[in-house]
């Protein structure tokens, strides 16, 4: 899997920048075809979007560590018609174009993405912000709507006064302009609690501990055929083992134990403190028992990525799966 997501995504991720009709890798059954660069529009989803199951798409599995095959951390949650990520972090918007026609999921297009709810504000999980809620911007049918930590409406603020120049540009040209407020973003400030209630689907935030981040925040995302829980970055937590409890899919981050033993003893304590060890892990979701354990955001350190499997397997006997970047759940 690991392999066949490397040659996808490179293959993609060259044939997109060239505006190539088709790519394919070594080997005719890894041939993907996708269109070249177009515009997606709607006024509201299909039929066949509304009656889709709820899928979760992983934009990004990454950490601040810039990787080749790993996009910032980013997880999209497609229900009804709308995509709703879960952070933004460096190439995820990439990846959502990718996914779009990949997987045929018109929601994930970029100016057609609503809302973006972040764990917290550290810079690897929000990168991808600014080119989230500007990306095709006088295209959209309503600016995108934002939820994060206190702080998020001066990230929303910064953004606006560095693309004020290109607003001025767009408006006062001879472009035509379907909305000339797309720029604008809705910034709401997380509590703990639910944030948002559409339909059948319920979006809820709870406290985690990402060491002296605080707030930091995990989600809870439950529809009418799927119940999940995304951790965000934090050390090991109670009160998201008792969100996860029974969810279908539990998305949660990772730090190797055998990696982290190899750092300095400061840099263990740092880590031990604000990310939750395999071993840690494997307690928690032995508890919890989810239908799946997703792991994301690992941090490896030299370990071999497969190797925190293991680790969690000598304690854990549940189903458990190392995501990769545009892999699809369930």
């Amino acid at each position: 899997m690991k392999l066949l997501n490397t040659l996808i995504s490179s293959a993609l991720g060259a044939l997109l920048l060239a505006g190539n009709a088709a790519g394919q890798s070594a080997g005719d059954e890894f041939a993907i075809v996708l269109p070249s660069a177009g515009i997606d529009l709607r006024d509201a989803p299909s039929e066949a979007e509304l009656l889709a199951p709820t899928r979760v798409v992983m934009l990004g599995t990454g950490t601040p560590i810039p990787d080749a095959f790993r996009a910032g951390p980013s997880i999209a949650v497609i229900h009804k018609g709308e995509s709703y990520l879960f952070d933004a972090g460096a190439g995820a918007v990439r990846n959502a174009v990718v996914a779009r026609y990949k997987y045929d999921i018109p929601s994930l297009y970029p100016s057609l993405i609503c809302c973006v709810f972040f764990s917290h504000l550290h810079s690897d999980h929000t990168m991808d912000f600014s080119e989230l809620a500007l990306t095709m911007w006088w295209e959209r049918n309503a600016g995108l709507r934002a939820w994060g930590p206190e702080g998020i409406g001066r990230i929303v603020n910064g953004m606006r006064e560095v693309h004020l120049v290109d607003v001025d540009i767009r408006t006062e040209s001879l472009q035509p302009l379907r909305n000339p407020d797309g720029f604008e973003v809705a910034a709401r400030t997380i509590e703990p609690g639910i944030l948002l209630e559409k339909d059948d689907l319920v979006i809820e935030a709870f406290t985690v501990d990402h060491g002296a981040i605080r707030p930091a925040f995990g989600f809870k995302v439950t529809t009418d055929d799927l119940s999940l829980v995304i951790s965000g970055d934090t050390a090991y937590s109670e009160t998201l083992l008792e969100k996860a409890r029974g969810v279908d899919l539990l998305f949660h981050e990772v730090i190797s134990e055998e990696g982290v033993l190899r750092l300095p003893p400061g840099f263990q304590r740092i880590q031990n403190n604000s990310h939750t060890t395999s071993r840690e892990l494997a307690r928690l979701a032995d508890i919890a028992r989810p239908g799946l354990l997703v792991l994301y955001h690992g941090l490896f350190f030299g370990v071999e990525e497969g190797s925190v499997l293991d680790e969690i397997r000598a304690t854990y006997d549940g189903e458990v799966a190392l995501a990769d970047d545009l892999d699809v759940f369930p």
